[in-house]
């Protein structure tokens, strides 16, 4: 068999607007059922959620049921993380704290097999390979790689041109919380401001543009805008808001909740 394409990255660059949510949860049972509901895509939060490797393997096994993509968020540019999770046939890599050229570069190397790369061989023993099964993968593995660079940090956004430059980055994905907190921005407009000049950059690089937005309301300004990746929420904030507002209604009156003994 033949190694299939990276339906995610093609839409990417055909300028397609894709909806996402991030799963911190890690459980593949909940990533499954998060992926029966139709988002484009799905981050599986390796950086802040409590997932080590096989757990990942899992949630990817689980989502791959479905027509939405599967993300992961790696914790770090750890080049043995990155190989294990290609291995493990992650295609689709979030990268966080991206802050110069050299950093975008390092990580494109990392999910390159040589020359272009240093990625390593091992295909009879990787589930991305199918075991030896896909005959082409070697060949075809680097260009169906899709690397998304996450810029959230003052050091980010000044180089973010040079960033965009870098040959194997496919988008840029921008973080506003951690972005606000760099900056010293406590007020959301201005954060906002430097925002919107970063996707107008990103674009005219001819990169894909995503985006974390936390409202509603910047969804929709984000989609008519035509941001290709827009992050609209994360699972363990919809089960705990949800949870807490059943117990509302039903109570009919505010909850008190004491702080956790940890």
């Amino acid at each position: 068999m033949l190694l299939q394409e990276n339906a995610f990255k093609r839409a990417l660059r055909s300028g397609d607007v894709q909806f996402g949510l991030f799963l911190a949860l890690a459980d593949s049972y909940s990533a499954e059922l998060v992926a029966t509901t139709g988002f484009d895509w799905l981050v599986i939060d390796g950086e802040h959620g409590p997932n080590d490797l096989r757990a990942i393997l899992g949630q990817v096994q689980a989502i791959a049921a479905w027509p939405g993509a599967t993300v992961v968020r790696v914790p770090d540019h750890n080049p043995v993380m990155i190989k294990q999770l290609l291995d493990i046939g992650v295609r689709n890599l979030l990268v966080p704290m991206v802050e110069s050229a050299d950093q975008a570069r390092a990580v494109v190397q990392a999910t390159r097999y040589p020359p272009a790369g240093l990625r390593g061989l091992a295909t009879g023993m990787v589930r991305a390979a199918q075991w030896n099964g896909i005959s082409n993968y070697v060949e075809a593995a680097n260009d169906e790689i899709c690397l998304i660079m996450q810029m959230e940090s003052a050091a980010g956004l000044e180089a973010l041109d040079d960033i965009l430059a870098v040959d194997g980055v496919d988008a840029v994905f921008i973080g506003p919380t951690d972005l606000a907190a760099s900056l010293g921005y406590p007020e959301r407009s201005k954060t906002e401001l430097v925002i919107q000049d970063a996707l107008r950059r990103i674009a005219a690089a001819g990169k894909a543009a995503g985006v974390f937005s936390r409202d509603i309301a910047s969804t929709h300004n984000y989609r008519d805008q035509g941001v290709n990746m827009i992050g609209v929420g994360v699972d363990t904030v919809l089960l705990r808001q949800a949870a807490m507002q059943l117990l509302q209604q039903s109570k009919g009156g505010p909850v008190t909740i004491a702080g956790p003994n940890y």
